[in-house]
């Protein structure tokens, strides 16, 4: 990376799904874009988009589902052998369509998941711009760069190894030119998940940022595309580069936890297959004695809960249930950008009485980030009758904000740093966050764990959320509120 560790960075990120398919017998691929966009929903909710050669991309606001009387349409009119796609969940700058991707810079389409660190050091290198958090745009100034760099001679290979060392932060990059070439590249960190796959019936080479989205459209998932390489999908078939090599990685741990499809496989790893192995582990660690039913938050921690429950023999209930029918029952609240829509979110969580009234609760969830879902559920717990309730967390407490593509980008919103900053022992934190959230009891995985519950090295995880060391990332990072981050 281009900075040390004393590198003071100013940040910008998102994390996102891609998306980039090409069929080397001409065949319309825009429909697996949609549908590969629609199964990776869950890593963007706020805008949607697709690109395809010699037109301006298609973007919207919202969930894919809610232009679905237009794909007939739409597929139609953008028809193609070749389309790179994108879902948005931002943790910097507005939600508007001026911020949706893919975007376009000259001949050359791009989708990002990822953070750019230094984007305002690096927007000098493309004639320098003013940024608000209104009109923020990493991907806009990488995607310069690159142009730059590829106008001058270099091809896309070796523009990515000057952008690397050039840029602080992490990224998953599809690229479409307009001779309809599709690209992919993975930093050389790893810090975002990206997979190769392939469709036989459409001779389609695919590339997204989980494999559940190779599932809907029955695709087979190849491998990971490895840290530091770029794909090339073209009438040659699939071409790579390998542009940089570094070790070690810094995968994301909490992708396996709570951010990425149960379905998908990652670094060769089952998610369903950690989380559960969480709740195995978790048993060892914190086996609650007098606990009569265990309960997870829906969705992602319920592995964790059902590993946890058959590890002990306690019953396993889906004591908490989402509104599946009202508006926002499907959607997540932790990648909603405001506070108000996250709420909205916890509300349609519906409580079964019959199952918790009297008894000794163990609920297990994914994470603890700003405490508003937390609290909101054990408050629910109690007023269905709970006698006792103890929660379990499948990740460890999260005290620093995230500059590799999650949302917790500034401290003072992360409950583990406003209610326990000056405490340093794990059993301290929990405390602390037990008696801020109203529960009788709290326990926290450690990252040794959850690096044993994955089946990864813990130095191949990235854990600096929660132990604070930005090495990897190779910067200092100058904290800023939410407000400085997202916009007033």
């Amino acid at each position: 990376m281009l900075a040390d560790t004393k590198k003071e960075a100013k940040m910008v990120h998102e994390n996102c799904g891609v998306v980039g398919i090409f069929s080397l017998n001409g065949k319309n691929v825009v429909p697996l874009a949609i549908d590969c966009l629609r199964a990776l929903q869950h890593r963007g909710q706020e805008s949607w988009g697709i690109a395809v050669p010699d037109k301006t991309p298609f973007c919207r606001l919202g969930l894919v589902s809610g232009s679905a009387p237009h794909f007939n349409r739409l597929t139609k009119k953008y028809a193609s052998r070749a389309v790179i796609g994108h879902v948005r969940y931002s943790t910097f700058g507005k939600s508007t369509i001026q911020n949706a991707q893919p975007l376009k810079v000259r001949d050359l389409c791009v989708a990002h998941n990822g953070t750019i660190a230094n984007v305002e050091e690096l927007a000098g290198m493309v004639g320098g711009c003013s940024f608000t958090p209104q009109t923020m745009s990493d991907t806009l100034i990488a995607a310069q760069r690159l142009v730059n760099l590829t106008n001058g001679g270099d091809d896309l290979s070796r523009a990515l190894g000057v952008l690397r060392n050039e840029m602080v932060g992490s990224f998953c990059f599809t690229f479409l030119t307009d001779d309809g070439d599709v690209y992919a590249a993975r930093d050389s960190r790893g810090f975002r998940p990206l997979v190769l796959g392939y469709k036989k019936e459409y001779n389609a080479f695919l590339v997204a940022s989980e494999s559940c989205a190779f599932t809907v459209v029955g695709a087979e998932l190849v491998r990971d595309v490895n840290p530091g390489e770029l794909l090339k999908f073209s009438d040659k078939g699939l071409e790579s580069t390998q542009f940089c090599n570094e070790k070690p990685h810094s995968h994301c741990a909490f992708e396996y936890t709570y951010f990425a499809h149960p379905g998908s496989i990652m670094e060769s790893v089952g998610v369903y297959q950690a989380r559960w192995k969480v709740g195995q582990l978790l048993a060892e660690k914190f086996p609650i004695p007098d606990a009569d039913v265990v309960i997870p938050v829906p969705d992602s921690a319920r592995p964790a809960a059902l590993g946890y429950a058959q590890s002990l023999g306690i019953p396993f209930e889906e004591g908490l249930l989402k509104d599946r029918y009202s508006k926002r029952g499907s959607m997540r609240s932790f990648i909603e950008p405001y506070q108000a829509s996250r709420l909205a979110i916890n509300s349609s969580i519906t409580p079964i009485r019959t199952i918790m009234e009297g008894k000794n609760v163990v609920i297990i969830d994914d994470s603890i980030v700003r405490g508003t879902s937390s609290a909101s559920i054990i408050e629910t717990l109690r007023r269905s009758g709970a006698r006792k309730i103890s929660m379990l967390i499948t990740y460890p407490p999260i005290r620093f904000p995230c500059y590799a593509g999650i949302d917790f980008p500034s401290q003072e919103e992360l409950l583990a740093y406003r209610t326990a900053k000056n405490e340093q022992s794990e059993v301290g934190i929990a405390n602390k966050i037990s008696e801020s959230i109203g529960a009788d009891f709290v326990g926290f995985n450690d990252a040794s764990n959850l690096a044993k519950a994955i089946g990864l090295p813990e130095e191949e995880l990235c854990f600096t959320c929660s132990t604070g060391d930005y090495s990897p990332l190779g910067i200092r990072p100058v904290f800023k509120t939410r407000q400085e981050m997202k916009g007033a």
